[in-house]
């Protein structure tokens, strides 16, 4: 049965960013956001949260978000992760790359605060997840 969208793991470098998403994501939308700056702070969070949806960046350092999903996704209890990419790079040759990733989507930088959650929520409706 599909649920309610209600905890995001989001994975990104740049604090100013982050501060930004983070606020639209708890304050706007009403979601749980847990904020990790690396891959492995993102992969050390979820058995504590348990978070439904991963929203990454593409470009950080250390371990990427395409790797940091691989390795969710290879964790016991999260193949089947949904995710979303949050990107710079957003061209339609860039996102070929991340067709194989099974994503609910690539949500472009800059973005819109105000509009991120309902953008979110769309995805993931789309995906039949939920409302």
């Amino acid at each position: 049965m599909p649920e309610p969208l209600e905890r995001i793991l989001y994975l990104e470098d740049v604090q100013a960013i982050a501060d930004v998403a983070v606020m639209a994501l708890e304050d706007i939308a009403g979601f749980q956001v847990r904020h990790a700056d690396r891959g492995a702070k993102a992969l050390a969070s979820l058995d504590s949260f348990r978070p439904q949806l991963c929203l990454f960046d593409v470009m950080v350092p250390d371990m990427d978000g395409p790797e940091t999903l691989r390795q969710i996704r290879a964790t016991a209890g999260h193949a089947g992760m949904p995710a979303i990419f949050i990107t710079a790079k957003a061209q339609a040759h860039e996102q070929e790359k991340y067709a194989h990733m099974e994503l609910l989507g690539v949500i472009a930088k800059p973005f819109d605060p105000i509009s991120l959650g309902d953008t979110i929520r769309e995805m993931w409706a789309k995906a039949g997840l939920g409302a």
